[in-house]
């Protein structure tokens, strides 16, 4: 398994990372993510390691914390094998204080994850969301006092516009404190908003990112085909109004080029959608899910090979999206060489 650097931490984590966010089963939404047990998270977690993946990733809310509780209990014995990777910060509980990113509540969620994940320090700690109520100062302050207490390794983002992340990187320098160097974003075929502001962000400040829904919220299993309902027993029947929109059109455009080169490759779709992520800009790890050992492993077959150049553009011509302002400037090639953005060699 290919190691990189988390953003300029000096921290490798492997190219692929583990989402158990289908541990557990709990709730609308991860009931039909899946309801993996810990008998099937040892199996996973087994399988997972010999090959090299060895970053978990998962986060309060997750099937009501029940995620974060397999997860440790499948890690048991085997703790220093694993990168633990959570987030906080949306509601975890009825209570006024169970919300947000406050001292309160950065404190006692991360108290709480440690007893679910049967652990004493997480090595990735995220915020899920940005918190308007809470300074900037306040966040970064009390995430640093975790640090230093040893309860923490590194920090990190998700769901974070590209101001709200470097206003708070910017308290972090003006303070002398820890910064994030790792942001877990959405980004697939059929998302790459993170492109435009995040990415350039990230090359600019050292941030890494860790890629969540490579496929698409399971858009790009290659099951999905043109003219064609969605299939039976697909979860995107109960999910799709939870995640991210896509246009249809545009979708099936990319599907198209996507099965081209599995002909071309011998690879599957989701190999390929994955294998694209790895080639891009700042994306230090890709997180895959599974509901069982088939899925997991067909997505093992992502690493160890590379698309060409050529496929590469034909993916790239497929999923293009309009440009919003301002940033069609660097993408039309008027100032491309004055700006991060050009390393995206598009």
């Amino acid at each position: 398994m290919e190691h990189r650097y988390l953003g300029n931490s000096g921290f490798r984590v492997p190219a692929l990372g583990f989402g158990a966010g289908t541990f557990g089963g709990q709730g609308p939404l991860f009931s039909a993510w899946g309801n993996t047990g810990v008998a099937g998270a040892e199996r996973i977690v087994d399988i997972c390691l010999d090959a090299g993946v060895s970053l978990f990733d998962t986060a309060d809310v997750y099937s009501n914390g029940a995620s974060e509780e397999i997860l440790g209990a499948a890690l048991k014995g085997r703790r220093s094998s694993a990168i633990i990777s959570t987030k906080l910060s949306l509601r975890s509980g009825d209570g006024a204080n169970d919300v947000g990113s406050s001292r309160y509540h950065l404190i006692e969620a991360t108290e709480a994850a440690l007893r679910r994940l049967g652990t004493d320090h997480i090595d990735i700690l995220q915020l899920h969301a940005f918190d308007a109520m809470t300074t900037v100062e306040q966040v970064v302050g009390t995430l640093d006092d975790l640090v230093r207490a040893g309860k923490v390794r590194y920090l990190g983002v998700s769901n974070f516009s590209g101001w709200q992340l470097m206003k708070s990187l910017a308290a972090s320098d003006r303070l002398g404190l820890s910064r994030y160097v790792a942001n877990q974003t959405y980004y697939s075929l059929v998302g790459r908003d993170y492109e435009f502001e995040l990415m350039p962000l990230g090359l600019d400040q050292g941030v890494g990112a860790i890629v969540w829904s490579p496929l698409g919220w399971g858009r790009l299993t290659g099951k999905l085909r043109r003219g064609q309902p969605i299939p039976e027993g697909s979860r995107l029947h109960e999910t799709a109004v939870f995640g991210p929109t896509v246009d249809d059109a545009k979708l099936f455009d990319i599907v198209d080029v996507l099965d081209a080169v599995a002909e071309e490759t011998g690879k599957t779709v989701p190999q390929i959608a994955i294998n694209w992520l790895l080639q891009r800009p700042t994306v230090a790890s890709v997180l895959i899910g599974a509901r069982d050992e088939a899925q997991l492993v067909q997505n093992l077959g992502a690493v160890g090979w590379v698309l060409t150049a050529e496929q590469v553009a034909r993916l790239d011509a497929a999923s293009a999206c309009p440009v919003p302002y301002p940033y069609y400037p660097y993408w039309n090639g008027q100032f491309s060489e004055r700006s991060p953005v050009a390393v995206r060699g598009n």
